[in-house]
C-alpha cells in the first residue's frame, strides 16, 4: 500500500513515520507540509492512501481532499474533532484525533487494507466508481428483500435503520415511507461499509454523514432524536473523535 503523510507539523509527520516504517505492507513514498507539493507525487506513483492533516495554512485538508481527481483512500488526522461528521460525509477512511494512539492507527490502516483488498477482488463495475469519478472504495447501493422483491437502495440516501423485533426499517432520504425489511442487524451490517455506518443502540444503525448534531446521549438526523446507548457510547464518540 502506497501512503503519503501531508501536515505541516514535523513532529505529527514523524509520529505516523514511526509508526508507518513498523508495518511491511505499507510503502511510504513521501512526506509534505505543504499538501500542494504533493499533488504530483499522487499522480505520478499512483498513492493509495493519505493521511492529511485539516487545519494548514496553505490549504484547509478537506479542501484539498476535495480537490484532488480520481481520489486516493485517506485519512484525516486532526487536533479538531469538531470536523469528525464533514470527514466521514467525504467517505474517509477514518478520522485519527491528535495524539494518535498506535492502536488507534493500526485500526485505521487495517480497515484501509481491507478496503484495498476488496476493490481490488471486486470486478464488477456496477459496485465501484467509474475511473473518472472521486475513488472512495465504497459500494454505492445494497439490494434488501421488502415483502416479494429484491429492492435497490443508495447507501448515501440511508439516514438510518430501526430494528422493531424480526424486522428492519430503513429510513431513507426524501420520503417519509420507510422500507420494511425481514432482516437481522448483523445481516445488514454484513452489507454495510463500516466506516460510513455504526450501531449507536440495540435498536438503531446510523449513517454518520446523515448525522446533523450529537448531544450527550442522541444523535440527530432530520429533525429525529436517536437514542445512543450505554454500550454503544464509547466506540461511536471515538469514531468520531469526540
Amino acid at each position: 500500500m502506497k501512503c503519503i503523510i501531508i501536515d505541516d507539523e514535523p513532529l505529527a509527520i514523524d509520529v505516523l513515520m514511526d509508526y508507518c516504517q513498523k508495518l511491511d505492507f505499507v510503502e511510504l513514498e513521501g512526506t509534505f507540509t505543504n499538501p500542494l507539493e504533493a499533488i504530483s507525487v499522487i499522480k505520478e506513483k499512483k498513492i493509495d492512501l493519505i493521511f492529511c492533516d485539516i487545519e494548514m495554512p496553505q490549504i484547509n485538508g478537506i479542501d484539498f481532499i476535495t480537490s484532488l481527481d480520481n481520489t486516493p483512500m485517506f485519512i484525516f488526522t486532526t487536533a479538531y474533532s469538531q470536523y469528525a461528521v464533514e470527514g466521514f460525509n467525504l467517505n474517509a477512511i477514518d478520522y485519527l484525533v491528535k495524539p494518535i494512539p498506535y492502536n488507534r492507527f493500526i485500526k485505521a490502516i487495517s480497515r484501509a487494507k481491507e478496503v484495498m483488498a476488496y476493490k481490488k477482488n471486486t470486478v464488477n463495475d456496477n459496485v465501484f466508481p467509474s475511473h473518472g469519478e472521486a475513488a472512495t472504495a465504497t459500494p454505492k447501493y445494497i439490494f434488501v428483500k421488502a415483502e416479494y422483491e429484491s429492492v435497490k437502495i443508495n447507501l448515501d440516501e440511508i439516514e438510518y435503520i430501526q430494528g422493531l423485533k424480526d424486522y428492519l426499517k430503513i429510513h431513507v432520504t426524501g420520503t417519509n415511507k420507510a422500507i420494511l425489511t425481514l432482516m437481522s442487524f448483523k445481516e445488514i451490517l454484513d452489507k454495510l461499509p463500516n466506516h460510513q455506518f455504526l450501531r449507536v443502540h440495540k435498536s438503531f444503525v446510523v449513517n454518520i454523514s446523515c448525522i446533523r448534531t450529537v448531544q450527550r446521549n442522541r444523535i440527530v438526523i432530520n429533525d429525529v432524536r436517536i437514542p445512543i446507548g450505554e454500550s454503544y457510547k464509547s466506540s461511536f464518540f471515538h469514531m468520531l473523535g469526540l
